[in-house]
C-alpha cells in the first residue's frame, strides 16, 4: 500500500509544515481607525496524513462557550502526534466578541451572511474570509453555539437530514440529544452542505457565561470525533457515553401572559404531554397561569430569567422516545450543569435556530 506523501499545509498565503503548529491572522477589513482587523486561527498540521477539521466558535460575538471549549483543546493537542490537519478558530466574529454582540457593528448576523464577498458588507467580508480560507479546506466542521443571555440549552448536536456520516459521528460525540434540523439561507452550514463539507452544530449553555458541564461535554465530545477519524489516540479516560436520543421535532412554549414565573423543568428534564412546566402570575402573584407540556418529549433549553413578557419563548422541547430514559441518563449532570456563574450582561437575543 502506497502511504500518502505529507506536504505542507498553505493558509492565507503562509506555509505550515507537517508535524508543526502556527497561529495565522488572515486579513478581513480596514476599520474606522485605519488599521486592518485579522481572524485567528491556529493550525495544527500533523506529522500523519489525515482529514483536515475546523473547529469553531462565537460565530455569534457572544456565543463565547465555544471559545472556552477551543482553549481547552489547543492546551493539549499536539501536531507531532496528530494525523491531518486542525484548524482551530476559538472568534469567528471578532467584531461582535469585543462589543459582547451576537451581531457585527453592521447589524447583520454572520452566520446568515454566507458565501460573503470580498466587497460587500463587514458581515459578507468575514463571512467570505472565513469561508475560503477555512471551511472551504476541511471536509468536517464542527461549529459551537450557545443560547442567549438568560436562556440555557443542554448540550446537543444539530445535525443536517438524511446525512448518515454526520448521524454515525454526532452518535460518537455523545451528547445528550441529536436533533436532525433544517438548514438556513445564508448560514455557514447550508452553504458547506452545498461545498460537501459535512458538519456538526453543537448547541450548548448560555451566551456570555461559561459552565463546566457544556466546556466538558464540547471537550470531550470533539476529542471523541478526532479519536473516530483517526486523528489523534482515544482518550481511555473518556468512556462512551449510551447513545444519544434522537429527534427530528422540536417545539417552543411560551408565556401565556406577561409577569413573573415560577419554572418546575429545567434543561435536562423528561415531560410528558400534560406535564406542568411553569406558572406565571401578576406582581402580587394573583391570577397564575399554568405552562404545560404540549408533547412528550426532553427539554433542551429553558428561560433562566423569570420576569416574562406575553408570547416569551419559555422552554424547549424535543420529541423523543421514552424521554423518561433520557431523563435519567441527564439527571446525574444536573449538578454540573448548573455550576455556571456570569460573565457579563447583554440584550436577550434568540439563539440560531430559535424562532422568532
Amino acid at each position: 500500500m502506497k502511504v500518502p506523501q505529507l506536504t505542507d499545509f498553505t493558509i492565507g498565503g503562509e506555509t505550515v509544515s507537517p508535524g508543526s503548529q502556527a497561529d495565522i491572522g488572515l486579513p478581513i477589513t480596514t476599520m474606522a481607525t485605519g488599521y486592518s482587523s485579522q481572524l485567528a486561527v491556529r493550525v495544527l498540521h500533523g506529522a500523519n496524513p489525515g482529514p483536515a477539521v475546523f473547529v469553531s466558535g462565537a460565530i455569534h460575538g457572544d456565543e463565547i462557550i465555544g471559545t472556552a471549549i477551543i482553549q481547552r483543546l489547543a492546551t493539549y493537542l499536539s501536531p507531532e502526534t496528530l494525523a491531518g490537519t486542525l484548524m482551530l478558530v476559538p472568534v469567528a466574529n471578532i467584531f461582535g466578541f469585543l462589543s459582547h454582540s451576537r451581531y457585527l457593528p453592521d447589524r447583520r448576523d454572520l452566520n446568515r451572511s454566507f458565501p460573503g464577498s470580498a466587497n460587500g458588507s463587514l458581515a459578507g467580508q468575514v463571512a467570505n474570509v472565513f469561508f475560503n480560507e477555512v471551511v472551504a479546506r476541511a471536509s468536517l466542521g464542527i461549529d459551537i453555539h450557545s443560547a442567549a443571555i438568560h436562556r440555557y440549552n443542554l448540550p446537543q448536536i444539530r445535525i443536517a437530514a438524511d446525512n448518515k456520516r454526520l448521524v454515525e459521528l454526532a452518535m460518537v460525540f455523545g451528547a445528550p440529544v441529536i436533533i436532525e434540523s433544517p438548514l438556513r439561507d445564508g448560514s455557514m452550514r447550508s452553504l458547506a452542505a452545498n461545498e460537501g463539507v459535512d458538519m456538526l452544530l453543537m448547541e450548548t449553555g448560555e451566551a456570555l457565561r461559561f459552565d463546566r458541564f457544556s466546556i466538558d461535554a464540547g471537550v470531550s465530545g470533539i476529542t471523541r470525533v478526532l479519536a473516530h477519524l483517526g486523528m489523534i489516540e482515544p482518550d481511555e479516560t473518556l468512556a462512551q457515553m449510551k447513545a444519544p436520543a434522537r429527534s427530528k421535532k422540536t417545539q417552543w412554549v411560551r408565556s401565556p401572559r406577561g409577569g413573573v414565573s415560577h419554572r418546575m423543568r429545567k434543561s435536562g428534564d423528561a415531560v410528558k404531554k400534560g406535564d406542568l412546566l411553569a406558572a406565571v402570575s401578576g406582581l402580587f402573584g394573583e391570577e397564575p397561569a399554568e405552562i404545560l407540556s404540549p408533547i412528550d418529549g426532553i427539554v433542551i433549553g429553558h428561560a433562566t430569567l423569570p420576569v416574562v413578557h406575553q408570547g416569551d419563548a419559555m422552554f424547549h422541547i424535543a420529541h423523543v422516545d421514552h424521554p423518561e430514559r433520557v431523563g435519567a441518563r441527564i439527571e446525574s449532570l444536573s449538578d454540573a450543569i448548573y455550576a455556571s456563574e456570569p460573565e457579563g450582561f447583554a440584550e436577550t437575543l434568540l439563539d440560531e435556530d430559535e424562532v422568532l
